[in-house]
């Protein structure tokens, strides 16, 4: 609550009469608490919620009939998560309908599931409101108002802070710095240097860091303790799975990320192909939930956490981060995944965050608008990067170095492609140059007609990935590519004599195991990965009961 407006409650359903009855029901209760916005259909409800952001009020529970025209309350929820993400969601159906509530829980992570009719409310609606209004009462949230970011257009560093922020799931209010407001903001604070970040209470500051970003808007940044039972390096969807099943299994965890937990998999627009999501998941979405889930259980999240070596100490495994610190404990799992390989074309080096991106860029996607975007790659992130893209972009041109898309990306996405007018398939042509003074003006490609030079401002880059495994040099087992072998991959010769086979994903550091992309030979897949970290932590155990 903003100390100012009462937080909302908005009621939407395609029948008038139903409408203005749960609105009087509504009104009845909590009129003193909350104002009761209600609707007729969903785009209108979107329309209410929109310009509720607008005038920066906030938005409690959201309570939308399943059964509508147009759009129906599963389909109204998802595109309200994107406005109003804390806000609490209760489905209102006339009957019992399973499906819809599976396909709730599924989509858009329902709070609550409630049957028409609910006569007498005191029974069967007020005590599922109030316990709606107490759960978003005690989640933080941060509003868009609280947080604003004034930096150039072309900016590296501005791009890198709003890439942290968006991936953190922390709303912000974009500045550019020829602004009026943007003035007067730097004006106050002195002339600094930019990107300026200011925070709700009015502090400023001047091209922060990450880790001082990520401590002013609340971000966890030092761990509570020197021990833990396990440490997990890594917040993609394998590191992710080991702190939730870690958690919930009893062990004392901690998860170490450098940047925003989800990984890769957490800038992908959609993932429609992740088992119990049946009309897909964003990348967002799966790794907020599966934070929260891990939280929840009691798991650490580190936030801007570097580390940079490991250590066998008797028993122990000590993790050394950049700043110094260290953290102990009695296992340690790597899944630090992977990083996105750079195009190594000439004049692309200088113009990374000014044009080229590596990854999904969600910050940037709304200035692709109108935009001719091109999007370099072959496999399901090129792929999904692209549909997204053409949402709002005027042409996508997806280059791809090889002869087709078949034997790199999936089947249904090769099908979604094909269907949109407004992508066009590229085979064998690849990047050989860019230009531009302040941004990306020009890109060079070399295709099956020879070199030609296009007009380009926007380059997305999915080009095969690289672990990222050099601090690790000398302590575990590698393959020639710097992936971390484990198991029954690992050298014998390596092994001191009577030691115990390692197990299936340990490394040649016992007590440490590897889980997702970072592993070598992995399936580099979002549900193999949650899975390996299901399992690492199951070898954990087994590791701890023989230890």
């Amino acid at each position: 609550m903003n100390g100012v407006s009462k937080p909302v409650i908005l009621t939407v359903d395609d029948d008038p009469g139903v409408s203005r009855a749960v609105a009087r029901d509504l009104r009845r209760r909590y009129a003193e608490r909350c104002r009761v916005v209600r609707a007729e259909s969903g785009p209108l409800a979107l329309d209410a919620l929109r310009e509720l952001k607008l005038r920066g009020e906030d938005a409690a529970v959201l309570l939308a009939d399943h059964r509508m025209p147009e759009m129906n309350g599963v389909e109204f929820l998802e595109k309200a998560m994107d406005l109003y993400p804390y806000a609490r969601r209760v489905l209102l159906t006339a009957y019992a309908d399973t499906d819809a509530a599976i396909r709730a829980i599924n989509i858009v992570d329902l709070d609550h599931y409630l049957l028409k009719p609910w006569n007498p409310p005191e029974e069967k609606f007020y005590p599922v409101i109030d316990a709606q209004l107490d759960a978003w009462t005690s989640t933080d949230r941060w509003r868009p108002e609280e947080l604003r970011v004034v930096g150039h257009r072309w900016s590296s560093r501005s791009y890198q802070v709003r890439d942290f922020l968006a991936r953190n799931q922390v709303p912000y209010t974009w500045l550019l710095d020829t602004a009026p407001e943007a003035a007067e903001l730097l004006e106050a604070a002195g002339s600094p240097e930019l990107p300026l970040v200011v925070t709700a209470d009015g502090t400023a500051l001047a091209a922060p860091a990450d880790a001082e970003l990520a401590a002013a808007v609340g971000l966890t940044t030092t761990p509570a303790a020197d021990f833990y039972d396990l440490v997990v390096v890594g917040g993609g969807p394998a590191g992710l799975g080991a702190a939730v099943y870690g958690a919930s299994e009893g062990l004392r965890t901690v998860l170490i990320e450098r940047h925003a937990t989800g990984g890769q998999a957490g800038q992908s627009s959609r993932i429609e192909n992740y088992l119990g999501f049946p009309d897909g998941v964003s990348g967002a979405q799966l790794a907020d939930r599966a934070r929260r889930q891990a939280e929840r259980f009691g798991a650490e999240l580190i936030t801007t956490g570097k580390v940079t070596g490991l250590e066998e100490a008797g028993r122990a495994r000590v993790v050394h981060q950049a700043d110094g610190s260290k953290i102990a404990a009695h296992a340690v799992i790597l899944a630090t995944g992977v990083s996105y390989r750079r195009l190594d074309a000439p004049g692309l080096e200088a113009l990374t965050g000014r044009g080229v991106y590596y990854g999904a860029a969600p910050a940037e996607t709304p200035g692709c608008a109108g935009e001719e975007v091109y999007v370099v790659g072959g496999a399901n992130s090129a792929g999904q990067a692209a549909m997204n893209l053409s949402r709002v972009a005027k042409r996508v041109h997806l280059l791809v170095r090889a002869d087709g898309l078949e034997r790199s990306m999936s089947h249904y996405l090769i099908e979604q492609i094909d269907g949109v007018p407004n992508i066009e398939v590229h085979t064998r042509t690849t990047v050989t140059g860019g230009a531009g003074t302040d941004r990306l003006e020009r890109l060079t490609l070399a295709g099956p007609d020879g070199e030609r030079t296009v007009e380009a401002h926007w380059l997305f880059v999915f080009i095969g990935a690289e672990p990222r495994t050099d601090w690790l040099e000398g302590v575990v087992e590698r393959d020639g590519r710097g992936y971390v072998l484990t198991g029954p991959d690992l050298s014998a010769a390596h092994r001191p004599a009577g030691a115990r086979a390692p197990y299936h994903l340990e490394t040649s550091l016992p007590g440490v195991f590897a889980a997702g992309d970072v592993r070598s030979d992995s399936i580099k897949r979002v549900a193999s990965a949650v899975g390996d970290g299901a399992m690492a932590v199951a070898l954990v155990h087994r590791y701890l009961e023989q230890s």
